[in-house]
């Protein structure tokens, strides 16, 4: 079956869905930013917001906001990096999308209290 019948759409939501899980899989990220960022976008309801990431998609290209937080060990340049290279490989293998800028910013540290006195 070579011929197109109808037509194919992805709901921003479910490319949160991917970023999210893709930066997850990346080691020094331990989660996201429970705050939703507020911007003339999201306002405008041209943005996609999940936990701690936001998606604005036009032209079948998106441009991605990632609010994260860090183990305390991690190299945040390095992370940053990476997360970005893994964003922008789930995204474009999985949705066939192209990327316009993946945005990361650091919210916080996690420090781990639990064995200190």
């Amino acid at each position: 079956m070579d011929e197109q019948s109808g037509s194919i759409s992805i709901a921003p939501q479910v490319i949160c869905a991917v970023a999210r899980l893709a930066a997850e899989a990346v080691p020094g990220v331990v989660g996201f930013s429970k705050q939703r960022p507020v911007t003339m976008e999201r306002l405008l309801r041209r943005t996609a917001v999940g936990e701690g990431v936001a998606i604005n998609v036009e032209d079948n290209s998106a441009s991605v906001d990632l609010y994260v937080i860090y183990e305390r060990t991690a190299n945040m340049l390095e992370t940053s990096r990476r997360v970005q290279a893994e964003v922008a490989r789930a995204i474009q293998e999985t949705v066939g999308m192209g990327i316009r800028e993946i945005n990361v910013h650091i919210e916080d540290v996690a420090v781990d209290l639990s064995g200190e006195r």
